[in-house]
């Protein structure tokens, strides 16, 4: 069996093949292109005899190396990132990361330690596709829980009517309709039950939708602690009316 580690970059990648006693048959940096791929497949079968098994370890577990890895018919793991530098600190005093040294350990490591580490398999087109549009909506899920907690963050410091009137759902289509509409304290007690229903219906309420709209008023309307004004302008992204406060404002973002 021949071992191969592949040291993965944007722009290209270095390349170690090795034996099965450990030795170093050649490393070579190939680029992220098509003739990259086939000089990494014309070294691997360099020292390869037809038909002789070849194992591969790359730190990532997907992409379009990866890809050309699997339908070459290489055993390729993936190496946990973290795994390959406590490998490399068993190996090397110094603990010094340099890309040749990084396709050596990976080779090296699934050379003797790939019953350790995951083998990935080859899937289809279509399997391929489903896992980036997983992917992709695990991000956008992700991306918008980030902006949720940074929402929740602010209307704490400058507008806990909101959150009372919310809660922890900012991201339903009733807290979005409704802050639109009035991003700041003043603005959220001056709307009336009407318009606050209104704003329901737009974003889709079908049931309940006097009801939800009076609980929304009452809790705008309650009384809390409130921040100045300058304060409350900041914090929403509203204008600005003062001029002094308009100077301020400009100060602060070009500090």
């Amino acid at each position: 069996m021949i071992f191969a580690g592949v040291d993965w970059a944007e722009a290209h990648h270095d390349v170690c093949v090795m034996s099965e006693d450990g030795r170093v048959l050649e490393q070579r940096r190939v680029s992220h292109s098509v003739a990259g791929i086939g000089e990494l497949h014309a070294l691997v079968a360099a020292h390869a005899e037809e038909g002789e098994p070849v194992a591969a370890g790359i730190e990532v577990d997907r992409g379009l190396v990866v890809t050309a890895l699997l339908a070459a018919g290489y055993q390729v793991s993936a190496v946990n990132p973290m795994a390959s530098s406590r490998y490399r600190d068993r190996h090397a005093v110094s603990g010094a990361k340099s890309d040749r040294g990084d396709a050596k350990v990976l080779a090296d490591l699934v050379r003797t330690d790939r019953h350790n580490h995951r083998q990935l398999a080859g899937d289809s087109d279509l399997a391929e596709a489903v896992k980036v549009l997983a992917r992709s909506h695990q991000s956008a899920i992700w991306s918008r829980q980030r902006q949720v907690n940074a929402l929740r963050s602010a209307l704490r410091e400058y507008y806990p009517a909101a959150l009372a009137a919310f809660g922890t759902d900012l991201a339903a289509s009733d807290a979005v309709a409704v802050l639109s509409l009035a991003p700041t304290p003043d603005a959220g007690r001056a709307l009336s039950r009407s318009k606050i229903a209104s704003a329901l219906r737009r974003a889709g309420r079908q049931r309940n939708t006097g009801q939800r709209a009076a609980e929304i008023q009452a809790a705008l309307r309650a009384g809390y602690l409130q921040a100045p004004p300058v304060v409350t302008r900041l914090r929403s992204g509203g204008p600005l009316s003062d001029p002094a406060h308009q100077r301020l404002y400009r100060r602060d973002r070009r500090a």
